[in-house]
């Protein structure tokens, strides 16, 4: 069994000063920290005034960073671009993120249909990993820049199945857009509610745009709006319908 690592975070409560009524989970991406999403909570607090808002720290120190550097934080290593080597270090950190779940769902009160997840980069590919494993299904993950470590077992692994939007720059260099794609496609054929988008003249990053279709999603995916009006996505996406 994974080493369960204490993970801890930068947190907002409810803007409105209130009892939370839902739980917004973001992972950072390689080389960051909590504090590199939290402020996210800042914006989405005025669509969300009772959201509760946490952002964890990866477990480990980047070993990517030059020496002298602050290092960061990672979820797990990506100095080799093997896939067996990233799903396996998606899968030690696994049991970690979930716990952090469970604990902030146990501390607030909130059912499972209460909680959503925003990804970026490596915070969704651990997202796209971690949470098909959990017992139930959360609201909705929104997933950034990612790309899913194994779409070949997504399909015999998947206890439960999150809603998902995934989002991607066309212009990425960091992780390139098509694994956006890939990832929408997968998920699909496994089951899942999925829409797929890239955004036209975007690099590696998240933009008023994507935010807009996340908030969207997210108040589709809490019952805020119908859940059947449809995302406006934009016309160069790559969408997969639900």
């Amino acid at each position: 069994m994974s080493e369960i690592h204490e993970l801890t975070g930068p947190e907002k409560a409810p803007a409105n000063g209130g009892t939370p009524d839902r739980l917004i989970v973001f992972l950072h991406g390689l080389g960051a920290d909590g504090n590199d999403l939290i402020g996210l909570g800042a914006i989405l607090s005025q669509v969300f005034p009772q959201a509760h808002f946490a952002a964890p720290d990866g477990p480990f120190a980047c070993d990517m960073a030059p020496p002298g550097m602050d290092s960061g934080r990672q979820w797990f290593s990506m100095r080799e671009l093997d896939r067996q080597k990233l799903e396996d270090g998606a899968e030690a950190v696994t049991a970690s993120i979930n716990a952090y779940i469970d604990a902030l769902q146990s501390t607030h009160g909130l059912s499972s249909d209460r909680v959503a997840v925003i990804g970026f980069s490596q915070g969704t590919m651990l997202a796209l990993h971690a949470l098909p494993r959990r017992t139930e299904a959360l609201a909705g993950l929104v997933g950034f820049s990612g790309m899913l470590l194994s779409p070949e077992a997504l399909a015999d692994k998947a206890v439960s199945k999150t809603p998902c939007l995934l989002l991607h720059g066309s212009d990425d260099e960091v992780v390139p857009p098509e694994m956006t794609e890939y990832a929408g496609q997968a998920l699909q054929l496994a089951g899942f509610d999925v829409q797929a988008a890239t955004l036209g003249g975007l690099g590696h990053s998240i933009d008023e745009r994507g935010l807009q279709l996340a908030v969207e999603f997210l108040a589709r995916a809490f019952g805020d709006i119908d859940p059947e009006q449809a995302a406006d996505l934009p016309e160069e996406a790559e969408s997969s319908p639900s």
